[in-house]
């Protein structure tokens, strides 16, 4: 099977994308979503219920905000998997104080093994101006080496921009 890296700016068309391979693999999806609790954030919950609501009912959702790995390596064979994304993951592991080189390279080595349809989402976050903080610029500067972390494992990479794929790394 095979690995597809979706990446994009915010409200490219993603996670859309993803849904709509994800659907065309004919397999059952196991969809993982990374989003945390925003507690008190009634328009963080509003995406995430409009994120629930396209997806079809017989997708089994699996909510893991920090170990990818271990979700992962439970996967059956026949199942699709979606990651929706890694950009939550990787603020996950960053507020959890995890050390971001060990779990990104932690979770290539994983997606290196399995052999399931995977989609994987992630921001692009690197093509606008730069955060004028710190920790926004070291946020940045480590969802930029995660992306190229994962799309040197991924068979395909796909950029959206507008809703239109891109492709940019594709196996034959």
């Amino acid at each position: 099977m095979s690995v597809t890296l979706i990446l994009g700016g915010a409200r490219s068309g993603k996670s859309k994308r993803a849904e709509t391979l994800a659907k065309q693999s004919l397999l059952d999806v196991v969809y993982i979503a990374t989003s945390p609790q925003m507690q008190g954030d009634s328009e963080w919950k509003n995406r995430v219920r409009r994120h629930q609501q396209g997806r079809p009912e017989h997708w089994q959702t699996i909510e893991e905000t920090l170990d990818l790995c271990a979700i992962l390596n439970e996967i059956k064979p026949n199942q699709c998997v979606l990651v929706d994304c890694l950009t939550l993951w990787l603020f996950n592991i960053t507020s959890a104080g995890r050390d971001i080189e060990v779990e990104t390279e932690a979770l290539c080595a994983c997606l290196a093994k399995l052999d399931q349809q995977m989609f994987l989402v992630s921001n692009e976050l690197g093509m606008g101006i730069v955060p004028e903080q710190k920790l926004g610029r070291d946020f940045r500067d480590a969802q930029g080496r995660l992306n190229q972390a994962v799309a040197k494992v991924a068979s395909n990479v796909e950029f959206m921009v507008a809703g239109i794929p891109m492709r940019l790394k594709e196996s034959l």
